[in-house]
């Protein structure tokens, strides 16, 4: 409710070390305009240190100020004097100016520099930081401060020279003596508050040109409510450079560099030029803009000199009715980095008039994007981000059209029997005070484990469609505890769909947003495993009980072999469940089931039908199979080649009749008339035909 930067304290050195000049000459153009012979040009003139320190406060509360007129208060204390007080009324550069003239340029003797030096200021800035703002006072008022205790939190800012690194520790040590010391007395007081949080940053000025014997110091922790860093700057420009660093750090704070404004010519105005303007807004306005990919190309370093980044928005063709501009997402107060520039000056007139102005991405190609607005509101220019994407005024898409269109096969129906199951439902006031758990504890803990394994989309998971068949494997899962009786459940659904592969069974899995024929299913299958193993491994870790399950289902997958492909592995566990003992099997028998059940699936979809429709051409009546005969793919440990035997016989019996003279006679050869040979025979045949008849054999084979 009241962060750090809620209550700042500047500590101004007002020794005599800051009456030398700056070392920065001033521009200024005293040149006539036809130089006389013997002209003399003028002295450069250069501001003290303590001009320099001055300007560099006020670009500091200007900053803050434009940005955030209110709840954002600024004190300065010079020496042992506090030059304004926490009054949002005195947040006024003006009376703050009028403050610090009067107590005029330090002295360039050294006279009383222990009464103006940064010691006493940062004791005074400490005692400045217990005194409560208007809004905590209004808050210690009101009922909510009984809730939630009030935090005190402030930050100080002190500019100043330090002459080696003991006399920095020294600073940092003078602040937490002097907040042990007003705590205290802020514990046993109602009219002061103790610190919280206290950031100290320490600036070490120097002259330009000249070279510092102190280094600069990342934040680091002196105490549980002390930080302190330290940064080294010349004065002049480097010093100005340095404070608007610090300000959008301190406020987090971005900047935006508007390009191509057109302006007229200041020495000829029928001549236009493009012009560029850096302003400084809260950092949200570029929320949305660092999330896209192309953000890396509008983010430069800064134009106007500053050690920090800018992003570039292009300057659009201005409206003039502020009524049919875009919505937009949310609007910001701004301020010029250099407000007193020409450029800043002409787009500030031009926005206060009335005017609106809007801003797109620099892009090399594509459409043109939109993103930002420049307009005024009551005498405040605000920027406003304007979304690029789907409008948040725009009613939400319906689950069933899918992000974007893309996705439509949501698990609506699954989602509402999960939301379902997890409603939750008032607590008595005598259960939180006797359970050892929170009720909301334990249903987060209920929430974690239903979703752990939860898919969304119903075309990329089997284990969601096929509920009929692997119930209740995943309701068992949830659950902290299995018994016995729920892990033999569990391991029954794996049996079962042992059983489902080796009869080469179609898994009835619903065809959503594909055409043509779905995936094979030695894919559905192999896909079947690998979810179910995601699931049961999700919940492998809750129990011994739950890691037996997974033990059995790693064992009757299939592994999979450095080539991708699937490899059979003997299912083991079959011998090892709770079968009674005379419906268990040879282990060689089923083992030899396993490779029959290889090479059949070796074979084509031809070869597979024709064997199916050989095997109900059986002539042998039905046998009553057992529990373990069906998990394996033929009763009694049949093999191909007893299988391949029985539907050749069954053929040969359905489509033709043996032979009769190859059943009489002996090997795969048959004579033909073997009667003619008989002389009691009458005469029939003359003796071509006979010997004709007595050389013709006839090969193995069928005639008709």
């Amino acid at each position: 409710m009241f962060p750090v930067s809620h209550k700042t304290v500047f500590v101004l050195d007002h020794s005599s070390y800051f009456a030398q000049p700056c070392g920065q000459p001033m521009e200024y153009d005293v040149i006539p305009r036809t130089k006389a012979p013997g002209f003399i040009p003028a002295a450069p003139v250069t501001k003290p240190l303590w001009t320099c320190s001055v300007e560099c406060l006020f670009e500091y509360m200007r900053i803050v100020f434009d940005i955030y007129p209110t709840n954002r208060l600024i004190r300065v204390v010079v020496g042992n004097r506090c030059m304004n007080s926490w009054a949002q009324k005195e947040m006024n550069m003006n009376q703050l100016a009028v403050a610090l003239a009067s107590v005029g340029p330090p002295w360039q003797e050294a006279v009383d520099d222990d009464e103006f030096s940064a010691v006493q200021g940062l004791s005074q800035a400490v005692e400045a930081l217990c005194q409560p703002s208007p809004a905590q006072e209004e808050y210690l008022a009101s009922p909510a401060q009984d809730q939630i205790p009030l935090v005190n939190n402030g930050r100080i800012i002190c500019l100043t020279h330090m002459k080696s690194e003991a006399y920095v520790r020294s600073l940092e040590e003078c602040v937490i003596d002097a907040i042990v010391q007003h705590n205290k007395l802020a514990s046993a007081s109602e009219l002061l508050l103790p610190i919280n949080q206290c950031e100290v940053t320490l600036i070490h000025i120097t002259p330009v040109g000249e070279d510092s014997h102190i280094s600069s110091q990342a934040r680091r922790e002196l105490s549980d409510v002390v930080n302190s860093e330290v940064h080294v700057a010349q004065s002049g420009k480097f010093l100005y450079f340095k404070t608007v660093a610090l300000v959008q750090e301190h406020y987090d704070l971005s900047s935006t560099t508007v390009t191509g404004i057109p302006m007229k010519e200041e020495q000829n105005a029928n001549s236009s030029a493009n012009y560029d303007v850096e302003l400084l807004h809260p950092a949200a306005v570029h929320s949305d803009i660092m999330k896209q990919e192309q953000a890396e190309g509008i983010i430069i370093p800064s134009k106007e000199g500053l050690p920090t980044t800018t992003i570039t928005l292009k300057w659009c063709t201005p409206k003039s009715n502020v009524v049919e501009l875009h919505n937009c997402s949310g609007a910001y107060r701004i301020t010029p980095v250099d407000v007193n520039s020409r450029p800043s000056s002409c787009l500030t007139n031009f926005l206060l008039a009335g005017r609106a102005v809007m801003l797109e991405q620099p892009r090399k190609s594509g459409t043109k994007v939109i993103s930002h607005m420049l307009a005024s509101h009551g005498g405040e220019i605000f920027v406003h981000a304007i979304p690029t994407c789907r409008s948040i005024l725009e009613d939400p898409p319906s689950i069933s059209e899918g992000c974007g269109g893309r996705v439509t096969d949501y698990r609506i129906k699954d989602f509402g029997e999960f939301m379902r199951e997890n409603r939750l439902a008032p607590a008595a006031p005598t259960m939180l005070s006797t359970m050892p758990v929170k009720p909301i504890n334990k249903a987060l803990e209920r929430l974690e484990r239903s979703s752990r394994f939860w898919p969304i989309v119903i075309s990329d998971t089997l284990v969601g469609n096929l509920m009929s068949t692997i119930s209740p494997l995943p309701a068992f899962m949830v659950k902290e505890e299995l018994t016995d009786d729920e892990v033999l459940e569990c391991k029954k659904v794996i049996y079962n769909i042992v059983s489902l592969e080796a009869k080469n069974e179609v898994l009835p899995v619903p065809v959503v947003g594909s055409r043509g024929k779905g995936p094979k299913r030695e894919e559905q299958y192999k896909q079947l495993w690998n979810e179910l193993e995601n699931l049961v491994r999700a919940y492998s870790d809750t129990s011994s009980q739950h890691a037996k399950v997974l033990e059995c289902l790693l064992e009757c997958k299939k592994p999979t072999g450095p080539s991708g492909d699937q490899l059979q592995q003997s299912p083991r566990n079959l011998s090892d469940a709770k079968i009674p003992s005379e419906e268990k099997l040879d282990t060689k028998q089923i083992e030899q089931s396993w490779r029959d059940l290889d090479k059949f699936q070796r074979m084509t979809e031809r070869e597979k039908q024709e064997l199916l429709k050989g095997e109900k051409s059986f002539d042998s009546p039905p046998s009553k199979k057992t529990k373990t005969e069906e998990l394996i793919m033929q009763p009694g440990g049949q093999n191909l080649l007893s299988l391949w035997t029985k539907r050749v016989a069954s053929i040969n019996n359905k489509h033709h009749a043996e032979f009769a003279g190859r059943l009489e006679g002996s090997g795969l050869k048959a004579k033909l008339y073997p009667h003619l040979d008989n002389e009691d025979m009458e005469g029939g045949s003359n003796g071509s035909n006979k010997s004709q008849s007595n050389s013709q054999t006839l090969t193995g084979g069928t005639q008709r």
